[in-house]
C-alpha cells in the first residue's frame, strides 16, 4: 500500500476505469464485491447496468466508464463492483479493477483546471499525484443520481 508520511487525515480507495485511475473517499464505500450479472431494467440510462440482489438489498449498479464517457470494457471476473453510500442511497460502481487504499493529507489534493464551460459537468473533485501517478479524485455527488427514482 502506497503512502505518503506526515499527518493522515485523509483516506482514499483507488481504482481502474478503462485504463484510467481514479479514487474516491474510503468514507463512502461499503464494500467491494466481485462481479455480479446485473438484472437490466427498462428506461434506466444507458449508464445503468442493472441491479443485483445484496444481501436482501436491490442495488443498483452503474458502469462508472459509461457515466464517465469512458470508452466501457466487456465485464470478466477481474471487474468489481465498489458499493458506495450516499445521502442515504447505496449503490454499485462497476469498475475493472480495485488497485490501492492510500493514506494522504487533505493538503495534497489539488484542483483541477476547468476544462468544461459546464461547472456542473465537472465530475473530478481533486487530482493527487501517489508514486509520479496523476489520480483524479471523483466527486461522488455529481457521479451517483441524489434520488434512487433517477436510477432505474
Amino acid at each position: 500500500m502506497a503512502e505518503k508520511t506526515g499527518s493522515k487525515d485523509l483516506e482514499l480507495l483507488t481504482f481502474k476505469v478503462a485504463d484510467q485511475e481514479y479514487s474516491l473517499d474510503i468514507m463512502s464505500v461499503r464494500e467491494i464485491r466481485g462481479w455480479t450479472r446485473t438484472t437490466p431494467m427498462p428506461h434506466a440510462p444507458a449508464y445503468m447496468r442493472g441491479v443485483i440482489n445484496l444481501r436482501g438489498t436491490v442495488l443498483p449498479v452503474m458502469d462508472l466508464a459509461r457515466r464517465l464517457n469512458l470508452p466501457s470494457q466487456d465485464t470478466n471476473d477481474r471487474n468489481v463492483i465498489i458499493v458506495v453510500h450516499l445521502n442515504g442511497v447505496m449503490t454499485g460502481l462497476l469498475v475493472d479493477a480495485v488497485s490501492d487504499i492510500v493514506a494522504m493529507r487533505r493538503d495534497d489534493l489539488k484542483p483541477p483546471p476547468e476544462m468544461t464551460s459546464d461547472a456542473q459537468a465537472s465530475v473530478v473533485r481533486a487530482l493527487t499525484v501517489i508514486d509520479d501517478r496523476m489520480i483524479r479524485v471523483l466527486d461522488l455527488g455529481a457521479v451517483v443520481p441524489a434520488r434512487t427514482d433517477e436510477i432505474a
